[in-house]
């Protein structure tokens, strides 16, 4: 069981890096004044989904799941995608991201995190 344990921290941090890299990538946009999506927030998005899809699954550990929470987090994980993928179409057609779905971006990823967090 310590060695299922040790494991399942091992996705969690995984899942915490996604989550990280992603943020981070925006911030960098953020700051730079560039509202864009970046190769860096798709990898951050694809590690954080893969790591939370693997955290969903039963790990025969004690406790239940929240699949509500789990629900919830993969709504707005594929709405962050969404969101990032059409504005990186766009960007390769010459139209900029709007300012303010690159904001909903970050609100949304920040979201995520704190619905992991906090509930």
């Amino acid at each position: 069981m310590e060695l299922l344990q040790t494991l399942r921290n091992v996705v969690v941090l995984l899942h915490l890096v996604g989550f990280a890299v992603l943020f981070g990538a925006w911030v960098v946009e953020a700051a730079a004044r560039r509202y864009q999506a970046t190769r860096v927030m798709n990898l951050g998005l694809l590690v954080a989904a893969v790591a939370g899809l693997a955290l969903a699954a039963p790990w025969g550990l004690d406790g239940d799941l929240n699949y509500t929470k789990i629900g919830i987090k993969l709504v707005v994980l594929v709405v962050i995608g969404a969101l990032i993928g059409i504005s990186s179409s766009r960007a390769r057609k010459g139209s900029p991201m709007p300012a303010g779905v690159f904001w909903l971006v970050g609100a949304l990823t920040l979201f995520n995190a704190g619905i992991a967090v906090l509930w």
